[in-house]
Parts: structure tokens; C-alpha cells; sequence
């Protein structure tokens, strides 16, 4: 959703020829690298582009080559939001839709419209968003989903759904202040400003704000994906309960994960690789990356 807004040019809803995926994956030496696709809009989401998402990570979930994600969209932005065609309720975003409200499929805590952005964060493999151009509201959520954002200085981000009468609806409430800090969510939340690359750094919205973010994401992502898969997952699931664990209970998984890990094979060859001065060689996950719905 994109008003007329201070470094905003571009209107997501004009028209723009067809696009045959409304989202792209493609899979290499254990990196996925996933694109929103409507650049014509600005990658704005229309109820195909929901769909797509969760099915991409769903799909991701269960691919056991994979060791690293890196998302980000076509064109000149990562995503301006939902399309402002869905106003109109033909697009089967409007109120009432199935999008929206209960629980997801499988068990999931997310409804469909939530799982677009929070399938990235249940998936257990590194999640970086490479951001250039736009990422408000919805766009700005999915964004969030991910383990780190790294974002071009010259980037626009909003929390842009107080402008349309609305809140963030895609996990946005939950991410967004594990970020920022409650407070700067807050006054994000409630004025839906225009923040720059350069200040979304000095907020925690960017973990790193670059140049070339897609190009930096994929160098960390091959990298990560030369790591133990196993020690990637235990670290991954570990920090993301810290915030909500007591002490006591987040000693305990800690010391069960290492146990785990701690001799098992993949640990004994990332040791040799190590010493030997060598690139480690690790089996994939065995039934993938799947894991219980939370």
C-alpha cells in the first residue's frame, strides 16, 4: 500500500505486464535465493503473492540442501505493501477473507496472510533480507520475518498501516519490537514515517546497511552455508526463545543442544576440516529442515 509519500515515486498499482511467478527460488551450493516477483508493482502483494511466499518457504522447509536463505525482490524495491487493488475486495484480501483471523494450516499459530512473513522466521536455516528501493508495511513485515536485513542507505522503510486506518497484521506486532526496542516501535507504529536505509541502521530495523545488499546477503549466505547446519539450527532456535525464556529454562536447552552436538559427527568434521585447513564436508539435515509448527 503506497500513498503519495516524501521519496516515493513510484505507484505499485499501475499497470504492468503478467508475470508467470509471482515468486522466484532458485537453489545453489546450499543458498536459496528467493526474489518477490512483480517488479512492475513495486513486488506489491496481491492474494497469488501471499500463497506464494508460504508455499516457497514451506517448499524450503522441507528441502534438506538448503543452509541459507536470501530474500529479496525484483526491480527497484523489495516490496511496496499489499496492492491497493484489494481495497475493492475483488483480490479476496478484503475483510472476511480467509487470509485473515484463525489459525493456519497444519497447526500453525499464523493465518495465511501471517504465514507470508513468518515462514521465514520458522524456517530453521539463516533468513537475510536484502532490501533496496521500498519495504513498507507488508513488505516491511516480511522483511522482519528474516534473521537479519541488510538494506541499502538510500532504502525507504515504514510501518505504513496506520496511513490505511490499520495495524501491522503480519506478525509485525511481535517482530518489530524485538528489533527496535518497544518504544521506537511504537512511534513507528503510530505515525508510519518514512525511514532511510541510513536510519533504519541506527534503529535495528538493518542489521547492515550496504551498498549492494543482495550481493553482500548471498557472500554471508555462501558462507553460512559452508558451516554445521546442526550448530546453525541449535544457535538459530536457541536466540529466538532467549527473549521469552527465564534463565533457568534457557540454560537447560542450551546445555540439552550441546550435549546433542557436542562429538556427533557433524561436530568432529567441522573440527578436522578446521585443523586440516579444509572446506568441511556435512551430510544434509536428515528429513530436511522441517520442525514442529510454533
Amino acid at each position: 500500500m503506497v500513498p503519495d509519500l516524501p521519496g516515493v515515486a513510484v505507484r505499485p498499482w499501475l499497470p504492468s505486464p503478467p508475470v508467470s511467478e509471482p515468486v522466484t527460488c532458485a537453489v545453489s551450493a546450499g543458498v536459496a535465493d528467493v526474489k518477490l516477483n512483480r517488479p512492475g508493482k513495486l513486488n506489491a502483494l496481491d492474494a497469488a503473492m501471499f500463497t506464494a511466499l508460504g508455499e516457497v518457504g514451506d517448499s524450503l522447509a522441507g528441502d534438506p540442501s538448503v543452509r541459507a536463505v536470501v530474500l529479496s525482490g525484483q526491480g527497484r524495491g523489495f516490496c511496496a505493501g499489499i496492492d491497493v487493488s484489494v481495497f475493492s475486495g475483488g483480490d479476496g484480501l478484503g475483510a472476511g477473507s480467509d487470509l485473515l483471523g484463525g489459525r493456519g494450516a497444519g497447526g500453525r499459530i499464523a493465518n495465511r496472510a501471517q504465514h507470508a512473513a513468518w515462514v521465514w522466521h520458522e524456517l530453521p536455516v539463516p533468513v537475510i533480507a536484502a532490501v533496496h528501493g521500498v519495504a513498507l508495511g507488508a513488505g516491511l513485515q516480511i522483511a522482519l520475518g528474516a534473521d537479519l536485513r541488510y538494506v541499502a542507505p538510500d532504502a525507504r522503510l515504514s510501518v505504513l498501516e496506520i496511513r490505511w486506518g490499520l495495524i501491522p497484521d503480519m506478525a509485525g506486532t511481535w517482530t518489530l519490537p524485538r528489533a527496535v526496542g518497544l518504544d521506537v516501535a511504537k512511534e513507528l507504529t503510530w505515525t508510519g514515517r518514512l525511514v532511510s536505509g541510513e536510519e533504519a541502521g541506527r534503529l535495528g530495523l538493518a542489521t547492515r546497511v550496504c551498498d549492494d545488499p543482495h550481493g553482500e546477503a548471498m557472500a554471508l549466505a555462501a558462507d553460512l552455508a559452508q558451516r554445521s547446519p546442526q550448530a546453525l539450527r541449535a544457535a538459530k532456535s536457541l536466540l529466538d526463545q532467549s527473549a521469552a525464556a527465564l534463565a533457568p529454562e534457557q540454560l537447560r536447552a542450551e546445555s540439552a543442544a550441546i550435549s546433542a552436538i557436542m562429538g556427533s559427527p557433524e561436530q568432529t568434521e567441522a573440527v578436522r576440516a578446521q585443523l586440516e585447513g579444509r572446506p568441511p564436508s556435512f551430510a544434509p539435515a536428515p528429513g530436511g529442515n522441517r520442525q514442529p509448527p510454533r
